[in-house]
Formats: structure tokens, C-alpha cells, sequence
């Protein structure tokens, strides 16, 4: 059986243009960018951001805005969201972000027929880093470096207060370790996250 869709069939599409998860630091401005695909023929109605809890059994789905897509700029529900529309693209900014704003973020674009595509993120908040410990292993000249939680910890190396050169030895790819190369293994060395 043959169906044939006078024109053909278009699909309009959209996601959230932010590696996910998102990181903010509470009291920050909270910004998501979102990318639209749609063909010059479909009009955009309007465009929703909600929020729902990442996890847990309270799935209360919040509106943060909707705005009609005539307007460039539209406010939200609460005085310091607000959202602007160019080109293809919706931006949702939030200014003092709090805790309780963590969790996962949805845009929703609805055509002038009332079908509707919705794109997904999830927000948490930015933890600080915590707890660095270093251990050596005098055997294989190895110090090593650790942190409890923090979102993306980055890590660097100090020998006599100067950073890490080839000749005091090598730091591995994500940092957590240094291998000594000089002899004696003597010094002060420290590890900044």
C-alpha cells in the first residue's frame, strides 16, 4: 500500500545545544542554549521551558516559560527567568540559580498545527572540590593524587613550588599521577585540584 503526503513530511526538531549535565554554581545566571531544525514551511507556535526533579517520586513538572514565537523576548513565570528566540535558536537564562532549581530542563516547540518536539537536559549544581589526598608508592617513584567529589577536577603537579618539567619526571594524561624520573626522589611536591 502506497500512502503519498501531498508536498512530503517534515519533522521539526530540537535539543539543548549545552554538554549535558549542565553545572552551575548556585546563585550564578543559569543559561541553556537550545538548537531548532524545521523546515521554511513549518511555522513555531510557541516555545515552553519546565523543570521536573532529576530524581525522586515528586515528578512536579514546573513552567518556567512560554512564549509565543513572535515575540524576540519574553519573561517567565518568576521575575528572573527570561527568554529570547533568534534565528533558530531559544535561550533561557536564569538569574540566581539556587538549588532547588537543579534537575531536568525540557524545551518544548509546538507548530501552528499544535504537534510539538521537545529537547532534554539535566542541571545540577556545581560542587566544589573537597578532600585531596596524595600517596606515594616509593617502589615505582609514583605519587598519586585523589578528590572526594568535586565536578570535573582538574589536576597539576609542583616540585620546589615550580611546575612539573621533564627532568623532575611525567604527569599522566588526567593528571591524578606523577611519575618521578629524577634520583633521589627528593623535594617538596604538591598537587593543586
Amino acid at each position: 500500500l502506497l500512502f503519498s503526503v501531498p508536498g512530503g513530511f517534515w519533522c521539526m526538531s530540537v535539543h539543548i545545544l549545552n554538554e549535558q549535565p549542565v553545572h552551575v554554581i548556585p546563585g550564578s545566571k543559569l543559561v541553556l542554549t537550545a538548537r531548532i531544525e524545521k523546515d521554511l514551511r513549518e511555522e513555531i507556535s510557541t516555545i515552553t521551558w519546565t523543570r521536573e526533579p532529576e530524581t525522586g517520586y515528586d515528578r512536579t513538572k514546573v513552567t518556567l516559560a512560554t512564549c509565543p514565537a513572535k515575540n524576540p523576548k519574553c519573561s517567565g513565570g518568576k521575575p528572573d527567568v527570561q527568554v529570547s528566540l533568534k534565528q533558530q535558536e531559544a535561550t533561557l537564562e536564569m538569574n540566581g540559580y539556587s538549588t532547588e532549581d537543579r534537575g531536568e530542563y525540557s524545551v518544548t516547540v509546538t507548530d501552528r498545527s499544535g504537534a510539538n518536539t521537545t529537547g532534554r537536559c539535566i542541571v545540577r549544581d556545581y560542587e566544589a572540590v573537597h578532600h585531596v589526598s596524595v600517596s606515594i608508592n616509593v617502589s615505582y617513584s609514583l605519587l598519586v593524587c585523589r578528590e572526594a567529589w568535586g565536578t570535573d577536577p582538574s589536576f597539576s603537579w609542583l616540585h620546589e613550588r615550580a611546575a612539573v618539567t621533564q627532568q623532575v619526571g611525567k604527569v599522566s594524561k588526567d593528571g591524578h599521577m606523577l611519575i618521578v624520573t629524577m634520583t633521589p626522589l627528593c623535594g617538596h611536591f604538591t598537587c593543586m585540584v
